[in-house]
């Protein structure tokens, strides 16, 4: 299956909803900062390890990767999918629509 398209008609406050889960381990916002994982303040274009205030795992730092809104919603449906050996412990979402939502909050927040 294709990962979902993120440009679908998003919902950024059902993106926040949706991100609440995530804030067990990641902060977002202006005074965001490491937690568990990294702060995802400004995400979507970032390269990925690129925050200097989290250790990221060596797969990590390896994988290349620029957090396009497609390698996002690929990471968000199977995250040891696109980067074995990610320390990220997190199952994944299935739902395109939710991914899409979680997406565009995440766009949202510079």
């Amino acid at each position: 299956m294709a990962p979902p398209n993120p440009a679908l008609s998003a919902d950024i406050a059902a993106g926040k909803r949706a991100f609440a889960p995530c804030s067990a381990c990641h902060q977002i916002g202006g005074r965001a900062g490491a937690a568990f994982g990294p702060q995802l303040t400004g995400i979507v274009g970032r390269p990925a390890a690129a925050t200097r205030d989290f250790a990221y795992s060596p797969a990590m730092k390896a994988s290349g990767l620029v957090w396009t809104e497609q390698n996002l919603a690929a990471f968000i449906r199977d995250p040891k999918k696109v980067v074995p050996g990610t320390s990220m412990r997190f199952w994944g979402l299935n739902d395109d629509k939710q991914i899409a939502n979680l997406i565009a909050y995440l766009r949202s927040v510079k």
